[in-house]
């Protein structure tokens, strides 16, 4: 029988692997690693994507001759699915193959494509859940957010200045962050479903809304543009061009906005559309995660990243921890998550 060892290693290798796959689908990334039972790796795969294999059956494909997967465990980063979708359920393909031993991080939240374990367990099977389930969640953390609440996980972005500014004080902002730090605005833009802005922001800097290479070549992967606001768009802006198509919500409702993007099957949103937008998400209480790319300059002026999102008393502030503090270049990237928020219930737009 495989160790413990073996088996949190062929974990944390499913967890690299599953990161191979697209982030910004419907579906997970899910990665699996496939142990004899001296503890060796005798196959591994990976979710490609909507329609493709999923990573139990990626991996049990990559065997070198299938009746090695006879007495194996199979250590994978989400509890297989016991559904029929573009493919088959991955519990009846691990049966099939004769696996003995079925290791998971992460139980399958979905109401149709749950039930995995109990399936296997029936077949005989031994099935270990949890195993480093703390790094397996966060490895899906937008997913799995999404699919536990039924509205995608939020993340909103600014960039500004040490003193909290997003522009000069005539409008000017391009550019207050180098490259390394643009660069991975648009890693992040790319494992989005939707990258939001408001309509002010279209109007007055015409953004285009991809996700780019550092060469300026669109990336393969594109979130869906969505410009919110009551004001109409231009016909010659450039967003309409966007080769993922654009949505344009005229609504200050952004919890029905969330609605409608999960309809789309949109499990991550991306806030970059200006200090309007950014504010009436965190006022509503809708940020999951923010994201602050600081420069180390100094603006002045009345151009702040934020404005009023209902704070009228420091008790009422909304509390953050950092998770993440990385230097790009000569700016410093903070990734906070929210501990409390006011949860006013209000929205704003940009006019």
């Amino acid at each position: 029988m495989t160790s413990q060892r073996h088996e949190a290693d062929a974990m944390r290798r499913a967890i690299e692997l599953s990161r191979r796959g697209p982030a910004n689908g419907a579906n997970p990334r899910v990665g699996c690693v496939i142990l004899d039972a001296s503890g060796r790796v005798i196959a591994e795969g990976w979710h490609r994507g909507r329609g493709t294999d999923h990573a139990e059956v990626a991996a049990l494909s990559a065997l070198t001759d299938r009746s090695l997967a006879i007495g194996a465990t199979a250590v994978v980063t989400l509890e297989p699915c016991n559904h029929t979708g573009t493919t088959g359920p991955c519990s009846e393909a691990l049966i099939d193959a004769g696996v003995s031993r079925v290791v998971y991080s992460v139980a399958d939240p979905g109401a149709s494509s749950s039930g995995g374990a109990e399936r296997l367990r029936e077949a005989g099977i031994d099935v270990e859940a949890g195993l480093l389930v703390d790094e397996g969640e966060e490895n899906i953390r937008p997913w799995l957010t999404a699919m536990r609440r039924g509205t995608p996980f939020v993340t909103v972005k600014w960039a500004s200045s040490l003193d909290g500014r997003v522009a000069a004080a005539d409008g000017t902002s391009r550019w207050i962050t180098g490259p390394s730090a643009r660069a991975d605005v648009h890693r992040r833009r790319a494992e989005a479903g939707a990258i939001v802005a408001g309509t002010g922001t279209v109007i007055a800097d015409d953004p285009s809304l991809t996700a780019r290479d550092a060469d300026d070549r669109e990336l393969t992967e594109q979130p869906i543009p969505v410009i919110v606001g009551r004001r109409s768009v231009p016909r010659d802006s450039r967003v309409l061009a966007h080769p993922a198509g654009v949505i344009e919500y005229p609504s200050r409702d952004l919890p029905g906005l969330l609605e409608v993007l999960a309809t789309r099957d949109v499990r991550h949103v991306f806030v970059e559309g200006g200090p309007t937008v950014a504010s009436a998400f965190l006022a509503a209480g809708l940020a999951d995660e923010v994201l602050v790319y600081v420069a180390p300059t100094v603006l002045g002026g009345p151009l702040t990243a934020i404005t009023d999102i209902g704070v009228s008393t420091i008790s009422e502030q909304a509390r953050m921890r950092f998770d993440h503090v990385e230097l790009l270049g000569d700016d410093v990237l903070l990734v906070a998550r929210p501990l409390t928020m006011n949860h006013m219930h209000t929205t704003k737009e940009d006019d």
